[in-house]
């Protein structure tokens, strides 16, 4: 058997310029309140990190760029909005 070398995990941008790679991501805790603004929307648990990271993003941003850096079907893809009759 050959070894082969593993593709390096897709790195999700938190804002800012942060990042993380995508697998290591394990919680989005949306920022409410007081503790939203300047720039601050989101927890960002990280494997490996004791302290959550402060995302300049949505949680919903986030999360859609997880699902496609893993390569996972989105929850949003399973709902049936096209078969929705349009509100305007």
């Amino acid at each position: 058997m050959i070894p082969m070398a593993r593709a390096t995990p897709a790195m999700i941008p938190l804002g800012y310029g942060k990042f993380v790679r995508a697998d290591r991501v394990f919680a989005l805790v949306p920022l409410e309140g007081r503790a939203r603004g300047d720039g601050r929307r989101t927890l960002v648990h990280v494997e490996g990190i004791d302290e959550p990271l402060i995302a300049s993003r949505s949680e919903a941003a986030i999360a859609k760029d997880l699902v496609a850096a893993l390569g996972q079907s989105s929850p949003w893809a399973t709902r049936d909005d096209d078969r929705q009759d349009p509100l305007f």
